[in-house]
């Protein structure tokens, strides 16, 4: 969405003023309703968009179109429940009062036609200023006893989001001149459609996933909700760890790092409620590359390291997540309240790995909350206390500039492109560190590199020095240098200006420099140590000889 706020606001799209996309996409704000029939943590959106080619009789046309013509999904009209914007008093925004009536004369009957509040029928904008509108969300009736909408009976599978509005700085709303289209629909839960499942787990895209996880447990699914839940979890979490872990993410204490080490250890705990005493998630693996095989083959590719950062995980959190509930259990047993305090909180945290939300959700099987205020405080004093200051680092993690870290810069990106070419399309920089003297280089692999494939990826950059490449500065937006396989470790938003350089045909990487022009300048290029970082990271020191 955000990429495409400029055409939002009248510039010329590249590729026109109709437009249509897929995605991967990740959601975790709402991890606590995994497990249900319906929620996921990695799920794919398709959309489409018009940027002032058309608007809301034609998008909510050619939506119905889509859902109920026999030509296409052939989903029964009669099953089909709308919701639509009630408006806004409080800034005298009305009721969209076009898109209910748009519906009506499509055939939806007006009981099935629901008006909410903004809460439900409203988006953007992305920040605090932007374009912004109503949206009319289409949802499935799944069956059940309850009448309450939107409810667990009705499953949204798309919405309409209809860009009318702009927000400025004073939170005041005015009309835009070229209004626009973006909508979303989510594959999996079509796809549950489709196949006429009451459960997303129980379509082509999990049912593999679930019985090979149900062959290792004593449980049947569909006989009991706690399970049944833990099962699922187990599916959507992994499958999402598997993503991140191809895409450059590992598990860490920070950033998107926690993301992943959260999802697997909450995995793990689900696992043991399975009867999982050891590592079992990494043996899954191939399962999900097998699911997306033809859709994202890269996963193959990738499958050993996956495999084994993710055993690696496991390892290191069944060595404590026995004694971290044994401690919670204790600790427990000792409080005179109704909740954990936020100190006990930051001790399992600290002491056992425990993520905040892991100790939440022991708290709630046990019937008592957690102080997270309490908690945050608890940490941020401990990383206050932590803190050391470091040297102040220039550009590409050079601690000074000169013309001795310059050639040093340059001699790490083609050393990270080189251990890519020796090692594999799983390696990305995880640090960097420049002197005048040496680089370090940390990036993300399992094993320690023999001595044949230090001495392979030192010959690679020595004969890419030798032939005399030229090093080349090109502007383009960061979605731009995604899309021609340049390497970053930058995150920003698509549609943001950033420098790439090249060097020659062989590397491309965002970077703010600076560089050599030629890499004859480097002299020779040597290894002097490889070694371990921390756990899935190695570090490469290494230096330039005339």
């Amino acid at each position: 969405m955000h990429p495409l706020v400029p055409y939002l606001l009248g510039q010329k799209h590249p590729s026109g003023t109709r437009l249509v996309n897929y995605q991967r996409c990740l959601r975790t704000g709402d991890i606590d309703s995994v497990g249900d029939d319906s929620h996921l943590t990695f799920f794919e959106m398709l959309g489409n968009w018009s940027l002032g080619a058309y608007f809301k009789e034609d998008a909510i046309a050619m939506s119905c179109e889509f859902l109920c013509s026999d030509k296409w999904l052939g989903i029964p009209k009669e099953s089909i429940n709308i919701s639509v914007f009630a408006g806004d008093h409080t800034h005298n925004i009305p009721p969209d009062a076009l898109s209910f009536s748009l519906w009506q004369n499509i055939g939806i009957p007006s009981h099935r036609i629901h008006r909410l509040n903004k809460e439900e029928n409203w988006w953007g904008p992305t920040g605090k200023t932007g374009p912004c509108g109503p949206d009319t969300e289409m949802f499935i009736d799944m069956g059940g006893n309850t009448n309450e909408f939107p409810g667990s009976r009705y499953l949204e599978i798309w919405n309409d989001v209809f860009m009318e509005y702009y927000k400025d700085e004073r939170g005041m709303f005015s009309l835009l001149k070229h209004p626009c289209v973006d909508t979303g629909m989510g594959i999996e839960r079509m796809i549950c459609i489709l196949q006429k499942k009451k459960s997303i787990y129980e379509t082509e895209l999990f049912l593999p996933l679930l019985q090979a996880l149900i062959e290792k447990t004593p449980y049947r699914y569909g006989h009991e909700t706690s399970t049944d839940r833990a099962l699922r979890i187990i599916c959507d979490h992994l499958k999402t760890a598997v993503f991140l872990i191809a895409d450059g993410v590992l598990p860490s204490n920070v950033g998107q790092g926690y993301v992943l080490r959260r999802l697997l250890r909450r995995s793990i705990r689900h696992g043991r409620k399975l009867g999982f005493s050891g590592a079992f998630l990494f043996q899954l693996v191939s399962i999900v590359q097998n699911i997306y095989a033809t859709t994202y083959p890269f996963l193959k590719e990738q499958k050993t390291f996956i495999e084994e950062e993710i055993l690696s995980e496991e390892n290191a959190f069944n060595k404590t997540l026995t004694r971290g509930e044994q401690e919670f259990l204790k600790m427990l047993g000792k409080t005179t309240t109704s909740h954990i305090s936020g100190k006990n909180a930051f001790r399992l945290y600290d002491t056992f790995g425990f993520p905040l939300e892991l100790t939440c959700e022991l708290a709630h099987e046990h019937g008592v909350s957690v102080d997270i205020d309490a908690f945050h405080a608890a940490f941020e004093a401990h990383r206050n206390l932590s803190r050391i200051d470091g040297k102040v680092k220039f550009k590409g993690g050079l601690v000074e500039q000169s013309e001795a870290t310059t050639k040093l810069h340059t001699a790490t990106h083609l050393l990270h492109q080189a251990l890519r070419e020796v090692l594999g399309s799983h390696i990305s920089q995880k640090g960097s560190n420049i002197t005048s003297d040496r680089l370090r280089f940390d990036f993300s692999h399992h094993e320690k590199m023999s001595a044949q494939e230090i001495q392979k990826t030192e010959d690679i950059v020595n004969d890419k020095i030798r032939e005399d490449l030229p090093v080349t500065i090109q502007k383009m937006s960061l979605k731009q240098a995604k899309s021609l396989g340049c390497l970053s470790v930058f995150k920003g938003p698509d549609d943001e200006i950033i420098t790439v350089y090249k060097i020659g045909s062989f590397s491309a990487e965002v970077c703010g420099g600076p560089h050599v022009i030629h890499t004859a300048e480097l002299g020779s290029f040597h290894i002097q140590k490889e070694q371990s970082s921390s756990r899935g990271v190695r570090r490469i020191k290494a230096i330039l000889k005339e």
